[in-house]
């Protein structure tokens, strides 16, 4: 099968951090985004400014806001100067009095890649700024704060997130002198629901990305054309056959030869491999080498495949977070960069997903139902009666990372102070722009998610009730323009 009739693969990497900007630094706080600036954000950017036409970048409008924050490349730059030159100095010295010398190498190369991100954002902090560098790729946008959209209380709650992330997208894209947004919307969590499409389409989104594996039947044919729902946007499924490639237990980033990302030295860094032994450095590109040329193979057997059991050509879509690359997985970047060169060798199309979106018929979500092979008794209930379930690509690709029994007290209690702030009693002055902000904050999905998964200690609970305090005491004071808080530099595009 040519590349043409096969059709194409999109890229989707989804940029996000939480609002950790003046909220706490070691070890849960600023420096995750110190972290993924230099890690993964930083030497992504070289690739994009290389490439980025190949990729579609979502960039969430809540970092965004952290990427503007005043005085945020000073600290970065500090914290880079102190913190990191010293500790990678110690750890190398302790590791060559102890007779590792191989693993002092390691620890004297890898601070390397914290110098350079110092001079990249140096450098950009010194033209247009950080955040100008990374809005003239974000073809996507998404909520204000990363909020899982259906188990809002009610349109106002999803108004407010959609309508601050799509003001944010298009004011920073103007200014960056970037193209205009196309509607493209990443849905948090990939958290879709039927009754979301309508105010999504008034909001002027066009496409969205879905999770519909355990519907349509992981591997099916039907994962390959984006669907037309009913009330307005394009729903784009994600394909799990692809992303798993890439993204779950066995995937690339478990082979031995990488970095291990989960055993540290004395003050956190790595010099191990997943096979337990002294990381190589040179030996893991070229692994990361391999899996790209696989990948890409990969890739095209599943489009020759799905084109012919579509009868035209297919569509897959690639989705991961960003930080996977060069972070989660320290050798994410030049995988990605391989994978674009491999493309090239084997004929495979990689499309930025706006692009790609004009050119494949959309096919009527009731036609791809009648099709669907479900995988859960939920799903099944759904297809027969004609409908898609509420779906997500969280463990179980529903919302129960976010409302279940660990967290059901935090999406109760942010629907309850969500109804508060948004239905006021006829006569009431309305929110405050700092309430607004909290509750936007306590809306984040990220609290439950790191509840649920047991990642950041007591951390997430305590975000959660001091944005829900602070929103509870703005509610009740009288509205002050001049006072945002702790919020200061959250969501600076509220809707009028």
């Amino acid at each position: 099968m040519t590349a043409g009739d096969r059709g194409e693969l999109a890229l989707v990497l989804h940029t996000h951090m939480p609002y950790v900007e003046g909220y706490g630094t070691w070890p849960f706080g600023e420096e995750w985004l110190w972290e993924a600036l230099a890690t993964c954000y930083l030497p992504l950017l070289e690739l994009l400014d290389a490439r980025g036409e190949q990729v579609t970048l979502s960039l969430t409008p809540v970092l965004a806001d952290q990427l503007a924050a005043p005085g945020l490349v000073d600290r970065f730059a500090a914290f880079l100067r102190t913190t990191r030159r010293e500790t990678h100095r110690i750890d190398a010295a302790g590791c060559r009095a102890g007779g590792h010398d191989d693993w002092a190498a390691e620890l004297e190369r890898a601070a390397g890649d914290y110098e350079r991100a110092l001079a990249r954002a140096l450098e950009l902090e010194a033209g247009d700024g950080l955040l100008a560098a990374f809005a003239r790729h974000a073809a996507w946008t998404s909520s204000a704060t990363h909020a899982v959209l259906p188990l809002l209380a009610g349109d106002a709650g999803v108004r407010l997130q959609v309508e601050t992330g799509i003001a944010s997208q298009r004011a920073r894209l103007e200014a960056a002198g970037a193209r205009e947004w196309r509607g493209g919307f990443w849905l948090p969590e990939c958290a879709h629901a039927p009754w979301l499409d309508p105010l999504l389409e008034e909001a002027g989104v066009h496409a969205v990305c879905v999770d519909l594996t355990d519907v349509l039947g992981r591997g099916a044919a039907a994962q390959l054309a984006p669907l037309q729902s009913a009330d307005g946007p394009l729903l784009v499924p994600i394909d799990r056959a692809t992303v798993e490639l890439v993204w779950s237990d066995g995937g690339y980033p478990a082979h031995g030869a990488y970095r291990d990302y989960h055993a540290f030295t004395v003050h956190h860094h790595r010099v191990w491999s997943n096979a337990g032994e002294s990381y190589d450095h040179a030996a893991a590109l070229a692994q990361a080498r391999a899996d790209a040329a696989d990948f890409v193979a990969r890739a095209i057997a599943r489009l020759d495949a799905g084109s012919a059991a579509l009868g035209r050509p297919a569509l897959a879509v690639c989705a991961i977070d960003t930080e996977l690359f060069g972070h989660w997985w320290y050798e994410g970047t030049a995988w990605l960069e391989a994978v674009l060169d491999e493309a090239e060798r084997q004929g495979l199309r990689i499309a930025h997903l706006d692009d790609a979106l004009q050119r494949h018929r959309a096919v009527p979500v009731a036609d791809a139902l009648a099709d669907a092979r479900p995988a859960t008794a939920r799903a099944a209930d759904a297809v027969r009666a004609g409908e898609l379930p509420a779906t997500s690509w969280g463990t179980p690709r529903d919302l129960s990372t976010w409302d279940g029994p660990p967290v059901a007290d935090l999406a109760w209690r942010a629907r309850a102070l969500e109804l508060r702030a948004l239905q006021r009693p006829h006569g009431a002055p309305p929110p405050s722009p700092r309430a607004l902000r909290e509750l936007l904050a306590l809306q984040s999905s990220d609290w439950a998610f790191q509840v649920t998964r047991e990642l950041a200690g007591p951390y997430p609970r305590e975000r959660a009730d001091g944005h829900a305090a602070a929103l509870e005491a703005a509610l009740a004071a009288p509205p002050d323009p001049a006072d945002d808080g702790a919020v200061r530099s959250l969501a600076p595009h509220l809707p009028r």
